[in-house]
């Protein structure tokens, strides 16, 4: 693949001005120009189309432990954990006169944690849940593919996203659980409701801010290394760094803005392929109909 020394290399070679042996870490305003406009172009690019080597899978497993512990109306905390180890902010409690949407706010030690509730009832060395209903989001997540959000254990897809109002609905509400798992994105997390005690495989599909490739196959997020290699089409990005360069000196740049254009509107039309569309479409005759029903012996012998 062209790496970034190449394209901006190209780039210069065409306007004529000096062509750099290096990029990274060279103090040459132009060259320190050039690079920033490269950088630029690749994070502008990234709003332009729903590029399809940005598009990637993410998997993951529920996580819970089933534990036991003691706990009074009088106060916060958990104690008598065998272990707390794992558990964490992103945790929700269930248990014996334990509310709905009851978050552990602290881990203190390797027997107890502390709740964001007082419990309705007490309880000693009685059976108790954390369930995980936070998730990371990928490290490069940039948006989310809307209708991938599968509960891949059951098949089923799950249902959001869940605007705030739905989701404080579903946390304080008498009916609030149901076979399915819904979602929606709070903060930097996928956040899933109702909390789960076995492991359900999720996914979803999420487009990447990772633009940029390192030589051993890295993602990253912008140029920094003269290895480095992009996923947008070579062209593109020589054309965008030479029009950049042009409106940056406040040169005439009429016929740059064209050529950039042009090759814009090809990438992004070949980069994804469409669905073949009928001006007299038909229903499918793959099942049993007047296409395919015999004329006699209708399996009488």
């Amino acid at each position: 693949m062209t790496t970034m020394l190449q394209l901006i290399q190209q780039a210069t070679n065409e306007l004529g001005i000096s062509t750099p042996a290096s990029v990274a870490g060279n103090t040459n305003q132009d060259v320190v120009q050039l690079l920033a406009l490269s950088n630029a172009t690749g994070y502008e690019l990234l709003r332009r189309h729903a590029w399809r080597a940005l598009t990637k899978p993410y998997r993951f497993t529920t996580e819970y432990l089933t534990t036991t512990g003691t706990w009074t109306t009088a106060s916060l905390s958990v104690t008598g954990i065998p272990s707390t180890t794992g558990l964490d902010t992103t945790y929700m409690a269930i248990g014996l006169g334990i509310n709905q949407d009851v978050f552990i706010t602290s881990v203190d030690s390797g027997t107890q944690v502390t709740l964001n509730q007082f419990p309705t009832e007490s309880a000693t060395a009685t059976a108790i849940s954390f369930a995980k209903t936070q998730y990371d989001l990928p490290t490069d997540y940039d948006a989310i593919v809307p209708r991938t959000m599968w509960d891949k254990s059951k098949h089923w897809e799950m249902l959001g996203p869940e605007d705030a109002q739905q989701w404080e609905w579903l946390l304080s509400g008498y009916i609030a659980t149901g076979p399915r798992i819904r979602w929606r994105l709070y903060g930097n997390y996928f956040q899933i409701w109702p909390p789960t005690t076995t492991a359900e495989y999720l996914g979803f599909e999420y487009r990447s801010k990772g633009w940029a490739n390192a030589a051993n196959g890295a993602v990253k997020n912008s140029f920094t290394v003269d290895t480095d290699t992009c996923i947008y089409p070579d062209r593109l990005m020589v054309l965008s760094i030479k029009l950049k360069y042009f409106e940056a000196k406040g040169f005439d740049t009429t016929a740059m803005a064209r050529d950039y254009m042009y090759e814009l509107e090809a990438g992004m039309a070949q980069d994804m392929s469409s669905a073949n569309l009928s001006f007299a479409p038909r229903p499918g005759t793959v099942l049993i109909g007047y296409d395919n029903i015999p004329d006699s012996g209708y399996g009488s012998t």
